[in-house]
């Protein structure tokens, strides 16, 4: 296999290149009947990939995303940041899955990078997944500053530039190969939402809560059986590192997507999304140490092992492959009754006050009958296993942080026991339902 290594912006690129087709293996549940008669009068599909470093300058000192209280810039670098890009097409429309290692996507930027996507590469921006991983350890989206230093806005700058290029060599670099679709289990992962001894709840662990275990792996492959590329979905947060570290990093993230890549020899992109982690915690976590100019993070390399093994476990044992594809992409905005803030009450005793109606952003990117839902929030985990239960295709993989970014989205069961998820989302109750019966419309119309 070619790997094309440019430098862009002073970074490595990487390219890879593949056609890919949906099939499910033997460990996978069914793709439905009739998906390879439908998708056969439909063509072959071309995909390409890249990987690309947006890593940025170890003294630009940029802010921080994720805790509040760190007021310093970051001061080094623990690992690099990515984009990684994979582009379809059928032979009649392209789609394209892009993962920022950022804290995630604010609406701002979902728009201006969409856009441009759709002006200078033609993918039309319904067909585009562009998600944040929500690594804590990234630089503070520029939309979230109210006044961005020299080195920030120079550093969006970058991105913007970046993320439009990475697309763009992605797309120039389609290729035939197959597909295929898998799932395994994880261990990682455990529900935060833990009982205070005042009778509230705050973030702790609580091994009785909601928590899905999937590691959903969708594969791409040479026509001879080489790898090309693994797309990971995992529901965790990336929050390994913690608020007194100050070096930038992918976090669990990153660590998932670079021990798979270093396993094919890095030949391989291996984009990791977020599934439904807005009430999941990574099982261990690095002591909050003052990390600024050196130190590391072990956990983050075990527990990114453990889903890596996984993943690669689950790809390699693909037996049953497809060529043929059909994409589609559709999108529309859901809209919730909005609330405000609440501070914090160690009993629980909250008084929700209405605000603004909440607007969520939900896309849906079919290649056969693999359903790829984005969410422009974090969404709580009873909400992603109702739409798997309730969808009415096998395959279907929410992936969060997704097309801009509407906060915290609990399910409705959630308010029952408020905690730190409730107190900071926007929404009242009734995210569920919204995000729930309009995937469902959506594949209705598909």
């Amino acid at each position: 296999m070619e790997v094309i290594m440019n430098k862009i912006y002073g970074s490595e690129v990487f390219i890879i290149v593949v056609i890919i087709f949906l099939a499910v293996p033997d460990i996978a549940s069914a793709v439905l009947p009739g998906t390879l008669a439908e998708a056969s009068s439909e063509g072959n599909l071309s995909v390409g990939a890249a990987r690309v470093n947006i890593t940025p300058p170890s003294d630009a000192a940029l802010p921080m995303s994720g805790y509040g209280g760190r007021d310093d810039g970051h001061t080094g670098i623990h690992d690099s940041l990515y984009y990684r890009v994979i582009v379809v097409d059928d032979g009649v429309t392209q789609g394209a899955i892009i993962v920022e290692e950022s804290i995630g996507i604010t609406d701002q930027w979902w728009e201006e990078i969409s856009r441009r996507i759709e002006s200078e590469t033609g993918i039309p921006r319904d067909n585009v997944l562009l998600a944040g991983t929500h690594t804590h350890a990234a630089p503070t989206p520029i939309h979230r500053l109210d006044d961005p230093s020299e080195n920030m806005v120079a550093y969006s700058r970058d991105l913007s530039e970046k993320v439009v290029q990475a697309v763009q060599l992605a797309k120039s670099s389609l290729s035939p190969a197959r597909m295929g679709v898998g799932r395994g289990h994880a261990n990682i992962n455990i529900n935060r939402v833990a009982r205070t001894p005042q009778g509230g709840h705050w973030i702790g662990f609580n091994q009785d809560g909601p928590s899905d275990k999937t590691v959903h792996v969708v594969k791409f492959e040479r026509l001879n059986g080489e790898p090309i590329a693994i797309l990971i979905n995992y529901g965790v947060h990336a929050v390994v590192g913690q608020s007194r570290n100050f070096l930038i990093s992918a976090d669990l993230a990153g660590a998932i997507s670079r021990y798979v890549e270093e396993y094919y020899d890095n030949e391989v992109v291996v984009p990791w999304t977020s599934g439904t982690a807005g009430d999941q915690n990574p099982i261990e976590r690095a002591p909050n140490e003052n990390l600024r100019d050196s130190g590391r993070i072990p956990p983050l390399t075990t527990q990114g092992m453990i889903v890596g093994d996984e993943a690669i476990r689950v790809a390699e044992n693909m037996d049953r492959m497809t060529r043929w594809a059909d994409i589609r992409g559709l999108q529309k905005v859901v809209s919730v009754p909005g609330k405000e803030r609440n501070e914090f009450d160690p009993t629980g005793n909250y008084t929700f006050t209405e605000a603004d109606p909440l607007e969520i952003r939900i896309s849906l990117l079919m290649i056969n009958n693999l359903a790829l839902t984005g969410v422009s929030g974090e969404v709580l985990t009873r909400i992603g296993l109702r739409l798997k239960e309730e969808s009415p295709f096998n395959e279907t993989i929410m992936i969060t942080h997704c097309n801009g970014g509407s906060g915290y989205l609990p399910d409705d069961k959630a308010y029952e026991n408020p905690g730190y998820e409730i107190i900071t989302t926007r929404a009242m109750s009734g995210a569920e339902d919204a995000i729930v019966n309009g995937f469902l419309e959506l594949m209705e119309r598909r």
